[in-house]
């Protein structure tokens, strides 16, 4: 049976500049190109959730507006089940910036993400769930309270008000949110992830060889494998070298969402 999970999280629309180089500051930078491309942390981690063979619920709120749609999109189209709350503000939207070498910057509009309550949504999570902090904190509580199991992916970097059972961050996210007394996934780029428990060293994964092309959604691909595969039953290492994998995969690819792998392409990669 596929695991159940509950991911309470952001929806934007990304407007994603593709550049040959990312601007200095106060520099323009001319000859780009621009996508249209559904994304937010919390649609992510849904869609690639979902891709990865889980039975995925998305609780956020999105505007009355153009975006909506088209950020609900791949979500819809990856069969998520979408508890969306519509309000009269904006859809959430970002502003990426992607290089020839798939670097990026990222500004973030939050809009209607920073209205997502589970209360006066009338959602309730039950098993396992899955946020980041893209929505308030009084969501990320909510959801601890109710939740069986919480991973709380912590970015953007702040500092948590809740205890998760497992956290996923990167370095800087980790200085932010301090050291957690749990289950910690710490991501460190091209050269993989270790998973810490109380601090120790109990597992360490490097990702395969790939040529990178944009790394928006690959710390969202990681995330939810890592999640995936832990609820699936699999041992801490083999879930983490397939997180490995999976945000591998995404930063070879274009976009968000339209970079997320299925299963079978986690095990191919693997297979070499």
């Amino acid at each position: 049976m596929a695991p159940r999970l509950t991911v309470v999280g952001s929806v934007n629309l990304d407007l994603v500049a593709r550049v040959e180089r990312l601007p200095r500051a106060g520099e323009t930078v001319s000859g780009a190109t621009l996508e249209r491309i559904p994304g937010g942390k919390g649609g992510n981690q849904a869609v690639a959730g979902k891709l990865l063979g889980a039975d995925v619920r998305l609780i956020g709120c999105v505007g009355r507006d153009f975006a909506a749609d088209e950020a609900l999109g791949e979500l819809r189209k990856a069969g998520v089940r979408v508890d969306v709350r519509e309000l009269d503000v904006p859809t959430g939207i970002a502003l990426i910036l992607v290089d020839a070498d798939g670097e990026n910057q990222i500004a973030v509009v939050p809009g209607a993400n920073s209205e997502v309550d589970l209360v006066a949504q009338g959602q309730e999570v039950s098993g396992a769930a899955l946020c980041q902090l893209e929505i308030p904190d009084a969501a990320v509580e909510q959801t601890r309270s109710q939740a069986d199991w919480l991973c709380v992916n912590a970015a953007p970097a702040r500092p948590l008000t809740v205890t998760p059972d497992l956290i996923v961050a990167n370095r800087y996210e980790l200085e932010v949110i301090g050291e957690q007394p749990g289950l910690v996934a710490l991501t460190l780029g091209p050269e993989g992830a270790v998973l810490l428990d109380g601090g120790d060293e109990v597992a360490r994964a490097a990702p395969p060889k790939v040529d990178a092309v944009d790394g928006t959604g690959a710390g969202d691909a990681f995330t939810a494998c890592l999640v995936v595969s832990l609820l699936e039953g699999r041992e801490r290492e083999e879930a983490l070298r397939r997180a490995c994998a999976a945000g591998a995969i995404a930063a070879s690819r274009f976009g968000a969402q339209p970079s997320l792998p299925t299963a079978d392409e986690v095990d191919a990669i693997l297979r070499g």
